[in-house]
């Protein structure tokens, strides 16, 4: 099914971190992870059941509301496409809060009740911007990442250092989910633009209202930590018992909480076909009890604090069909500072990923081929007649921007024959570097741009919110006059005539950080070890852990 199990990938050897910078012992996570799921069960639950609902006003107070990002700094929103839409980023999260009687209750751990929550799930939904398709990523609990200063707004602006000594799941304690959305856009260079946080109290009751979710295991299996007891096979599972599915670790696949992740991910897409389908959310009174429970148990950004938001939001995302939704988890790889209980992202596979992502490809696979569009002939572009304008957006959330970045780069192209080229030292961020441009007839001067700076043209985009043809500099372009990939092209042309020597460069550069995806047809797939799961994949069942059958 996943990582270390049916596909033979390697076994993560991750294992609880000791009981240390906030994180907890084995036996208290074991019941954390639910909440994640509930949380994008809220969201798919209101794309179905909010339609007619008169008391709008009584659900808006039940959500509680929190600020976006605590960095310093944010990413710009994702470029709009051709028709002016824009993908959609959703960062959903799971908090192990022990606060309220019941999340104590089920969760246990009273002692906690008081301590602030650790984002034990987190999981980054990308809705593309046609909405055809939508791709969603988890990144395992116990990642060591960077987490960018934050600034605690509801503490009297208390400041959390940044460290890179901490896994993800703490970046919660620094301030709120605000500093989890600042952690993933370092990590990640995707703009966020909502964030949704559930606790503990809503998925037994989702579980029932829809009337159970079909899951299965290829061996018997029995979890004594989390309680799931299950025979080999299908079965339909709901109120604690799914509780006990989404929470369980130890008994599925290495013990780790990779496979956690998958069984997430098939409990995720069983559910959205239950939903899709209607047949199982007919009754008022249920409908009525699943929206108390999913905004009770909500925590979002302010922009996303209304019922009548998240309604919109959800028919937004509804939209999809199931079969163009991929679910998959980072690639990883063992930490080298401490390989026994964390992993970090893998290198090449990780960032192919997140680039998928940042470009608006289907990590599926099956995004319809864009036709070329022939650059209109007739006499060469004139460049000295091409205004252009350059902005550096070098900045991350934990790198500064390069000093001069856009003036360089725009003193170049003048050098180049643009001499209408210009710098704008309006503050920028942004991941890739772009070229934009408003109207289709620009498209050759755009090109004739991205040509004398070696950019490819994958990153070469028509948006009609551009105001003229617009050059940012983005955190993949750091220093010298030409893009950096441009000479590694160079070569790979050289080397035409010697089809072993390209076939060996090729397969060398796959995967490499910073690399255009899009530029290669093998390329617009999610990596094999992202362990991609179609949302109609009805055959996958997970794997159980030798230690855990009977």
């Amino acid at each position: 099914m996943g990582i270390g199990s049916a596909r033979g990938e390697e076994k993560t050897k991750a294992k609880p971190p000791a009981d240390e910078g906030g994180t907890r012992p084995r036996r208290r996570r074991g019941v954390r992870i639910a909440r994640w799921t509930a949380l994008c069960l809220a969201v798919l639950v209101l794309a179905v059941s909010a339609t007619g609902w008169f008391y709008y006003r009584h659900l808006n107070h039940n959500i509680r509301k929190s600020s976006l990002n605590l960095g310093d700094k944010q990413l710009d929103r994702s470029v709009p496409n051709a028709a002016g839409q824009r993908p959609l980023n959703i960062l959903l999260l799971g908090s192990d809060s022990r606060s309220g009687k019941e999340n104590q209750d089920l969760g246990g751990a009273r002692e906690d009740a008081d301590r602030p929550g650790l984002a034990d799930v987190q999981m980054l939904v990308h809705v593309s911007a046609d909405r055809s398709n939508m791709s969603v990523v988890s990144v395992p609990r116990d990642t060591r990442v960077t987490i960018p200063k934050c600034t605690d707004p509801a503490d009297g602006g208390k400041v959390y250092k940044e460290t890179s000594s901490q896994i993800i799941n703490t970046s919660l304690q620094n301030g709120g989910p605000g500093c989890t959305v600042a952690t993933w856009e370092e990590l990640t260079g995707i703009p966020v633009d909502h964030f949704m946080m559930i606790d503990f109290a809503g998925v037994v009751s989702m579980a029932d209202a829809v009337g159970g979710v079909p899951v299965c295991v290829k061996d018997n299996i029995r979890d004594t930590k989390s309680g799931l007891e299950l025979t080999k096979g299908s079965h339909t599972i709901k109120g604690e018992q799914a509780l006990q599915w989404l929470r369980t670790r130890h008994g599925f696949e290495d013990g780790s909480d990779i496979g956690r992740t998958h069984a997430q991910h098939l409990y995720m897409n069983a559910m959205v076909r239950q939903l899709k389908s209607g047949s199982k959310l007919s009754d008022p009174g249920q409908l009525t009890d699943l929206a108390e429970s999913a905004t009770k148990a909500l925590t979002v950004d302010k922009d996303l604090g209304s019922v009548k938001k998240l309604y919109d939001l959800a028919n937004d995302v509804k939209r999809v069909p199931s079969g163009r939704i991929t679910m998959t988890t980072m690639p990883w790889a063992q930490d080298p500072q401490d390989p026994d209980a964390h992993v970090i992202p893998k290198p090449g596979d990780a960032d192919k990923l997140f680039s998928l992502i940042r470009n608006d490809i289907a990590l599926d696979g099956k995004d319809k081929k864009k036709p070329e569009k022939p650059v209109p002939s007739g006499s060469p572009v004139a460049r000295n007649n091409v205004a252009v304008t350059v902005f550096n957006g070098t900045g991350t959330t934990v790198l500064p921007p390069v000093g001069a970045r856009g003036s360089d780069i725009a003193a170049h192209l003048v050098k180049q024959g643009f001499a209408k080229a210009t710098s704008d030292s309006a503050p920028r961020m942004q991941a890739d570097t772009t070229i934009t441009f408003p109207k289709a007839a620009q498209r050759a001067d755009a090109l004739a741009v991205a040509k004398a700076i070696g950019l490819p043209e994958s990153a070469v985009r028509l948006t009609p919110e551009a105001d003229g043809i617009t050059l940012v500099i983005g955190g993949d372009w750091r220093a010298g006059t030409s893009y950096p990939k441009a000479a590694d092209a160079a070569e790979k042309d050289d080397d035409a005539k010697d089809g072993k020597k390209k076939q060996k460069r090729e397969e060398k550069s796959e995967g490499k950080p910073g690399e255009k995806s899009g530029d290669k047809p093998e390329d617009n797939k999610a990596p094999e070890s992202s362990n991609p799961l179609n949302g109609d994949d009805k055959s996958a069942c997970m794997e159980v852990n030798p230690l855990n059958k009977f």
